[in-house]
């Protein structure tokens, strides 16, 4: 059984993704209706769903399709609480780029 790879990005990668399915850490910093400003190395507006109940100032991990317009539409996501060191995610980011060769199928 094949399962869709979910490569970890953050805003500066979105435009390589678009049209696929991706993982993204970052900073709730601002929520407007079905809409929410979300910062990973710069903002991205992601289109939540139904089921997402987040708080801005929370760190949440988003598994969402990258849009024409590198906005995101979350198919699902976690809320990480409001301590996440950033540096870290980053150095995840980076890695896991550099390395794609350990991380995903050729």
């Amino acid at each position: 059984m094949s399962t869709e790879q979910t490569p970890r990005v953050n805003s500066s990668l979105l435009e390589r993704f678009v049209g696929q399915t991706v993982r993204l850490v970052g900073k709730v910093i601002q929520l407007r209706g079905e809409t929410a400003t979300v910062d990973s190395t710069g903002n991205v507006l992601v289109h939540m769903n139904k089921d997402t109940h987040w708080s801005i100032g929370n760190f949440v991990e988003v598994v969402a399709r990258v849009q024409q317009d590198l906005s995101l539409k979350t198919l699902m996501s976690v809320d990480l609480g409001m301590d996440v060191d950033m540096n870290a995610v980053e150095y995840v980011v980076e890695v896991n780029h550099r390395y794609r060769e350990i991380f995903y199928d050729s």
